[in-house]
This record gives structure tokens, sequence and C-alpha cells, in this order.
């Protein structure tokens, strides 16, 4: 039984690194099962955190504030999808799609593919503002175009307009979804990293809740309020992230960068470590910011991408970046913004149907979100991605057999039933699954350095994934129909070979002990190893000793 290196309970920053003995641990020792052995010497011996105390829900409040930018990107993903459905929208813009359920064609593919254009173009300064002015300024700046955004396509007299609007607000989520996510996963305490950044991506569903809400009502009026109104509440939650923003502490990870350590210090005391500035998870997370955050690192030159490749650790950390970015715009998913048309291919033949049966789907939808989010940090998020994207293939299967066999109009109802009701699986077990995992494990796969501009990337991989969805959708669903799911469901399967082999376990480690994970030559391998360890105390000392790999 081999001898492992050992920490001293971090209760100082003079920690250092001890021998442990190859005796065998003490009886009365504490055995536990762990992906990281400092981690989990730092948890186990330092004061618990409590969800309930002062501190913690001030940290929730702050968090809530950044959920905002999710909330914006949320309000967009479905208020489209429903006013698309409108009859009131198609006739205003001249839009193709009466008979279908909603726009389709090559203008839909316009008005929504120039969404993820903006998006596109918004990666050339996300990283670099997000670096440059901190999490909060990239927050700030990204919360004010989306509202530019949001009163011009408010405000709409003809397709241009609505053209330019769609840009405007690409670009600013483009932004917005580099900063807030990266804010809360660096906020959070590495024990509710998982569900607290899984959290940030949930309140999508606050957003499309409201929004395809609104649209049952204002469908039923005949004016261009019925589609202007749903468009205008966009502005609410963008506004809220710009006003309370610089109200918010910044990432201690940044202030860190910046040479501000007592202010790093200070936050991370406050939110991580009960208000001790030497608790054992404060004084680990400090030691591992400065082994980790160079002051002249690549995040200072808002030109250098070269950290994202240079190295092969950080070759695979980008690699799974992507492979998030393009799988879970490509799962399915993208098949939402024309949900309208997929209920019309079901068998639901009035507007307010659809747009009741939208609604329905969020809700459903959400309710596997805030599932996934709460299992994220127990399950592990390549066990949820794995066996969710096989899930989502099922559903699928069904939806396609179902809407091919009774879609057509005066078919059987309960078989048109069938496949609305599996539509409505497929968006529980895809939200169940990638809600939660799309802005948590991009964040935690980059390394600090690299954090932002690698969700700019990311932003940018998303907004060409979500391109093909949004041009190539309408074009299809008018041309092929159900048969376009297919497409899909292939997909699908490739996605779950891909994950198996090769993605990482993140779960139950700090940022920056995931660097062991990338550079390790086999690093799916060393990603789900655990080991049994003991904890004792000598002399004194608080130690861990390998007693037995698992």
């Amino acid at each position: 039984m081999p001898a492992e290196k050992a920490h001293i309970s971090p209760d100082s920053s003079n920690d250092k690194i001890v021998e442990v003995p190859k005796d065998p641990p003490p009886k009365d020792a504490k055995i536990l099962e762990v992906t990281n052995a400092d981690l989990a010497l730092a948890l186990s011996t330092g004061p618990p955190l409590k969800a309930t105390s002062i501190a913690s829900l001030q940290l929730f409040a702050i968090l809530t504030v950044a959920f905002m930018g999710s909330v914006a990107n949320g309000f967009d993903g479905q208020v489209m999808s429903a006013v698309n459905g409108m009859q009131q929208y198609l006739d205003y813009f001249k839009i193709d799609g009466k008979d279908a359920g909603g726009g389709v064609g090559t203008v839909t593919a316009l008005i929504f593919g120039i969404y993820s254009i903006g998006q596109i173009v918004g990666v050339a300064v996300a990283g670099p503002v997000t670096d440059f002015f901190g999490r909060r300024g990239g927050m700030f700046t990204g919360s004010v175009i989306i509202i530019v955004g949001a009163i011009v396509i408010t405000v709409a007299k003809t397709q241009d307009y609505l053209l330019a609007g769609r840009f405007v607000l690409g670009f600013g989520v483009s932004i917005t979804t580099t900063a807030a996510p990266a804010y809360v996963v660096e906020m959070s305490p590495p024990q509710w990293r998982g569900r607290l950044t899984g959290l940030y991506n949930t309140f999508y569903y606050t957003g499309s809740i409201i929004c395809t809400g609104i649209t049952i009502g204002t469908g039923r009026m005949s004016s261009t309020t019925s589609f202007r109104a749903p468009l205008a509440i966009q502005i609410v939650p963008a506004g809220i992230l710009s006003i309370f923003v610089w109200l918010l502490p910044e990432s201690p990870r940044w202030l860190m960068a910046t040479g501000e350590t007592e202010r790093a210090r200070a936050i991370l005391a406050k939110y991580h470590g009960n208000g001790d500035t030497n608790a054992p998870l404060v004084a680990l997370q400090m030691r591992e910011f400065e082994e980790s955050i160079g002051l002249d690192a690549s995040d200072k030159r808002w030109w250098d991408y070269s950290e994202l490749v240079n190295t092969r650790n950080a070759r695979y950390r980008t690699f799974m970046m992507l492979l998030m970015g393009f799988f879970g715009q490509w799962s399915g998913n993208g098949l939402g913004y024309f949900l309208t048309i997929l209920f019309k291919n079901a068998g639901a033949n009035t507007q307010e149907r659809r747009l009741v049966l939208n609604f329905v789907n969020t809700l459903v939808s959400a309710s596997g979100a805030l599932l996934g989010t709460s299992l994220t940090d127990k399950v592990g998020r390549r066990t949820m991605w794995f066996w969710g994207t096989l899930m989502s293939a099922g559903m699928l299967a069904v939806v396609t057999g179902c809407t091919a066999k009774w879609g057509a109009e005066g078919s059987n109802p309960a078989g048109a039933n069938a496949a609305i009701a599996f539509i409505f699986l497929f968006g529980w077990v895809y939200s169940f699954t990638y809600t939660p995992l799309q802005a948590l494990y991009p964040s935690e796969c980059l390394a600090y350095n690299t954090r932002a501009k690698g969700m700019a990337m990311y932003s940018f991989a998303v907004s060409c994934a979500s391109f093909v969805n949004t041009y190539a959708g309408p074009i299809a669903l008018a041309r092929i129909k159900w048969k376009y799911y297919i497409v899909y469901i292939a997909w699908d399967i490739f996605e779950c070979l891909m994950i198996y082999l090769f993605a990482v376990e993140t779960k139950g480690r700090t940022l920056e002990e995931l660097d062991e994970i990338f550079s390790d030559p086999h690093p799916v391998r060393a990603s789900v190893s655990k080991q049994k360890v003991a904890f004792v105390e000598k002399a004194g000392e608080r130690k861990f000793m390998s007693v037995e790999e698992a």
C-alpha cells in the first residue's frame, strides 16, 4: 500500500505538503472515497457552509442578478418561437407560413439566422471586454446592447428593422453569455458549483415561461400589440442586470489576476469560508489561484487566443468546450424554435391550441431543467450527458414515428396526441440533461486564463450551430416536414459515441484541480477514478493518506 502526499489542513497561508508514513491508518480514522483528496480534506475539516446563513443568502441574491443574463437569452429563445406562430405577425411582415402553423421558408430563416450572426460577430469583443473590464463589465455591456436590440425589434415596422434588431440582440447576448456564466462558476463554492451554475442556465426557462404564457393572451388580439408586447418584455431582465450589476462583488479570480489579492481573499472568506480568511477551503483556493493564474497571461492581451491551443492540456479543454457547444445545439433542441410547426405537423390545427401547447411544453421542460440541476453534483456531468443524449434520440424517434403515421389532418386524434406527448417528453429529457450542463461544463473545463475568451469561442460555436438550426430548419420543415427529425436522431447517436470516448468528469474538484485531469495521458480514465483516503490527526496536524484505490 503506497504512501501518498498529504496536506496540512490549510488553516494558514503557509500551507505545505508533508509525507504520510506507510503505516495503516488508525481504526477510528475517517475513511472517504473521493475524486480529489485536497478538496475533500478542506471540506471535511473546515467550517461547513449553510445555505440559510446570511452570507449564503447574499450569495444567492448576487447570483440571481447574474442569472438575468440567462433569462434574457430565454426570452429570445422562446418569444420568437411563439411570435412566429402568430398569424398577426406573419401578415404584418408578409411572411410565408399560413398553412404550416408558423413562419417557414427563406425569410423566416433569415430572421432567425441573423440573431446567430450577431452572436458570431459579438464573439470578437466578448472575451476581451470580459477580461479587461471584469465579469461585471462584460455583463453590463452585453445587457445594454440587448436593451437596444429589444427596443428596435419591438417598434420594427419592416423586415429590415426586424433583422437589424435581431442582429443587435445576438451581439449583446454573445457578450452576456460569455461574462455571466464565467462569473457564476467563479463565485460559486466548489461543493455547490454544479447546482448553482446549472441553475444559471435553468433561469432560461423563467424568461421562456413568461413569454410563452403572455403570447397565449396577446395572441387573441388582432392588433400588432399581439406580438410587440412579448417582444418588449425582453427589456426587463436585461434592464435588471444593467442596473444592479455594479452592486455585485467582482469575481475573486479576476481580482487575483489583476493583483488585488486581499480583495479576492475577503470575498472568498465571506462566501466560501463563513467569514474566516483562514478557513481551509479559502486557503486551498488562494493557493491554487497563485499557482494557476498568471499576471501576464493571455487574458491580459485582448488579441491573444493562443492559450486555448498551445498545449495538449489546453487543446483537450477546448475540445470539451466545443463538444458541448455543438452537441448542445444539435441534439434536437433546434426544433424548439419551430415548435408551433411541429405541433401543426402532429395535428394541432388552431393557432391558440399551438400557443397553449408551446406554453405547456415550456413548463414541462422547466421541470426537467430544475430536476437536472438538483442532481448535477450527485450524478456527475459525464453520466448525465451520455444517458440524456441517448434518451433524447429515443424520444425523437417516437415523435417521428407518431407524426409520420398520425400527423395528417383528420388522422387518429389519439395518435396525434401521442406525438405531442413525446414532443413534451423530449423537451423534458433535453432540458434535464443540457440545460444545467451548457453553462456549467464549458466554464469548468476552461482554465481561468482562457475562461473569458474560451466562453466567447463557446458562444461562437453555439452561434454557428444555431445558425445551421435556424436557417436550415424552416426550409427543411417546409420541404420534408417530419422527415427532418431523422437527422437529429442519427446525430444524437453519434454524440453518444463521442461523449463515451472523450467526455471527462468534472464533478468533485475545484476549478484549478481539474488541471491534473487534462494533463493526464488518459483524461477520461483519470476523471472517473477515485481513491479511498483516511483523514488522520498527527502531532496536531490533519492529514490524509491513501488506503485503497477504488
